[in-house]
């Protein structure tokens, strides 16, 4: 399942992206934010990914054709981030999602400046109806809150001691972590495809996130504390749909 490069609006230009779609060539509608890599083949595999799941895949290009394969490259491009350009692609690349999904609303799924990409679309654009957060962190990508239209989903490390601490007591500290973070939000399931994104890549310029790189250039640690509490958990709903507290979201 290999999917192609497109061009869509943003508000008076346009902006390129990734777009997958399955075999049916239908299916409900998954933004996928990049990390700080840029549009890099990992994030393209992500979405042909998605689409071999029954999901049509898009993932803008936030940095316009730059990516870079090292993690001094990753953040002047990161911190040189375009906060209005950014706000403009990801309206755009939402509503041009919208005209190729089987559903009424899209997902967003994003992984680390993705991730907080993902909850910024999802208060942007109300057919953003639901948001996987994959430990997303942008200190100047700042939510409304109060905007979200749908469940969110976060899913951070507390402590990232990945470089000193063994192995079985990481993994402990992981599912605590994760727990302990995400206690803010209530996680969802679905009936319908489910999610393949899979771990983190470990390689440069392959999606590898500022996690796996060097601590000396990692990002400022992302705070939830903020979010509001979403519905209660998910029921089943039809394939390729989430139903939350009653209310089918995408």
């Amino acid at each position: 399942m290999t999917g192609s490069m497109v061009t869509f609006p943003t508000n008076g230009t346009t902006t390129a992206g990734y777009l997958a779609k399955p075999q049916s060539g239908g299916g409900p509608g998954v933004l996928v934010l990049q990390e700080w890599w840029g549009l890099v083949p990992h994030i393209k595999h992500v979405c042909d990914r998605f689409a071999g799941e029954g999901f049509v895949a898009l993932a803008p290009d936030m940095f316009h054709g730059q990516t870079a394969s090292e993690p001094d490259g990753a953040g002047k491009l990161f911190m040189a981030l375009n906060i209005a350009r950014a706000e403009k692609d990801l309206r755009g690349a939402a509503t041009y999602l919208q005209a190729h999904s089987s559903s009424k609303k899209v997902g967003a799924v994003g992984f680390c400046m993705g991730g907080q990409l993902a909850l910024f679309a999802a208060t942007l654009n109300p057919a953003v109806g639901a948001c996987a957060n994959f430990y997303g962190i942008h200190p100047n990508v700042k939510p409304d809150y109060s905007k979200l239209a749908g469940p969110v989903l976060g899913l951070y490390a507390e402590r990232d001691s990945v470089r000193s601490t063994p192995t079985s007591e990481r993994r402990g500290s992981r599912r605590r972590s994760t727990f302990t973070r995400a206690s803010t939000m209530r996680s969802s399931t679905t009936s319908g495809p489910r999610s393949t994104a899979g771990p983190r890549p470990r390689t440069p310029g392959d999606g590898r996130s500022p996690s796996s790189a060097s601590t000396s250039a990692r990002p400022p640690a992302a705070r939830l504390t903020d979010l509001p509490r979403g519905p209660e958990p998910a029921s089943p709903g039809a394939t390729g749909a989430l139903v939350m507290g009653g209310r089918r979201w995408i």
